[in-house]
């Protein structure tokens, strides 16, 4: 099985541009076009349609195994590609922990933030669609990049910018699964309809578990110094960001006792 895997891999990576460090900053690069029109589509335009946001469609999966395989790339990919995919810089220890920290949030995310899901409104398939392409995208992009080309001093861990970013990252991984938890919690069984989230950062913003994840993401890119894992903070924050300004909106209108003081991401400016 294993020597089918690296087959399979040594395949598509042969179909790959001779320079593949240059082909990953272009992908970089489209990420980093991509975010401006994500987030004037989803500010100005439409939302995505899922969650509370959901529009009925005849191409529909139940919730959890959306989650699951939509997310999946982005564990399974870099795994992989270590795995199988000649990962040079592997034998590194910044690279080992900044690859450990993409693996272990998305390891959470597919596994067992799926299982945890109860109930929920069926996801569309063109939502499921471009989530599992564009987490192999960027499964791929992160993977290969920390996995392959990545070049850190021995002393790396030990510098400010990549202290700092490690502990954003940590810090915004601890938000954002204290804010799933609070929200999965809303409602007890049997019980329907929507309600306002109390505890932790939803004291301060709408949207916690999205301000979580973009503490997270930017903590990312600062430990990692990297074009591919700024494109993905940015991408992050471009599509995430406006979606928690619509829920702000929506709790606004649903709730005349929402807190007037919280913001919608940022506490105390957005």
């Amino acid at each position: 099985m294993s020597e089918l895997l690296g087959t399979v891999i040594d395949f598509f990576s042969n179909m790959l541009p001779s320079d593949e460090e240059a082909f990953l900053a272009k992908l970089a690069y489209v990420m980093l076009g991509l975010s401006v029109p994500v987030f004037f589509i989803t500010v100005f335009v439409k939302v995505a349609e899922y969650g509370r946001y959901t529009v009925k469609s005849s191409w529909a999966l139940p919730a959890r195994t959306a989650w699951l395989f939509q997310e999946l790339p982005s564990f399974a990919v870099p795994v992989l590609l270590v795995l199988f995919g000649g990962a040079g810089r592997m034998a590194q220890l910044p690279n080992q922990v900044l690859l450990a920290m993409f693996v272990a949030h998305y390891f959470q995310r597919t596994f067992i933030f799926s299982l945890l899901i109860r109930g929920g409104k069926q996801t569309p398939f063109h939502i499921f669609r471009d989530a599992f392409v564009f987490c192999t995208y960027n499964g791929y992009l992160q993977g290969r990049y920390l996995a392959e080309f990545a070049h850190y001093p021995d002393t790396w861990l030990s510098e400010p910018r990549c202290i700092v970013g490690v502990a954003m990252f940590l810090v915004g991984m601890a938000i954002n699964l204290q804010a799933d938890h609070v929200l999965r919690n809303l409602r007890k069984p049997g019980e329907t309809g929507y309600k306002i989230p109390q505890g932790g950062m939803f004291n301060y913003v709408s949207g916690a578990n999205f301000f979580g994840e973009i503490v997270e993401w930017t903590g990312f890119a600062i430990a990692c110094w990297s074009l591919p894992a700024a494109a993905f903070a940015v991408f992050t924050a471009s599509n995430i960001g406006p979606r928690a300004y619509r829920h702000h909106k929506w709790y606004l209108q649903k709730f005349d006792n929402y807190p007037r003081s919280r913001r919608a991401v940022i506490p105390f400016l957005i």
